[in-house]
């Protein structure tokens, strides 16, 4: 049985990431969006274990987000998922599925869901692409799919989409295409 499918809202252009202050349940560490100040843009990405449109791209999000990071793009991932419906999204799940992909990236946790909320994520994976303005911000640059690909589509993952709007932030070119938007399972919202 396939997840019920869920498109990501819109967000309105001149978005700003917000601040967080998240744990990365592999390392302890806490981090906030002040730790990527240095990068000229930052993938934020909504994932989780459990969710079939997730497992499906896992791979692929490894190689892409590590492929870039030399390229200068910083990545974190989130898991917001209630851990009382969904126990393996719970830290201890994550830092096992951190190691096991090897995520050159920060997987945080957002117990509270008030992160998730802030960036008005409904789905995973849900991706949020940021370009740093004038004022040093990182301000919406791409909200929108991995690729085409689905679980069960028979389309071969390539990250085509998110490749391509990677490319222009760190280019510092304009978007040519329109955004098609992230589909998954929905966030597993607290009761």
């Amino acid at each position: 049985m396939l997840a019920a499918r869920l498109e990501a809202t819109r967000v309105s252009e001149g978005f700003r990431a917000p601040q967080f202050e998240l744990p990365e349940p592999l390392t302890g560490k806490i981090w906030t969006l002040d730790d990527f100040e240095g990068s000229p843009a930052l993938l934020v990405m909504f994932i989780c274990n459990h969710c079939p449109f997730v497992k499906h791209l896992k791979k692929d999000i490894a190689t892409l987000t590590s492929f870039y990071k030399e390229k200068g793009l910083a990545s974190i991932a989130i898991s917001s998922n209630s851990i009382v419906t969904y126990p393996k999204d719970g830290p201890e799940y994550m830092a096992e599925e951190a190691k096991l992909l090897k995520y050159s990236f920060p997987y945080l946790y957002d117990e509270s869901q008030e992160v998730a909320k802030a960036f008005r994520a409904v789905c995973t994976p849900e991706f949020y692409l940021f370009k740093k303005d004038e004022q040093r911000q990182f301000e919406l640059f791409y909200h929108g799919q991995f690729d085409d690909s689905r679980p069960r589509n028979n389309v071969p993952v390539t990250g085509r989409d998110l490749s391509h709007a990677i490319d222009c932030v760190l280019n510092g070119e304009e978007l040519p295409f329109y955004q098609k938007r992230s589909v998954g399972c929905s966030i597993k919202w607290h009761e």
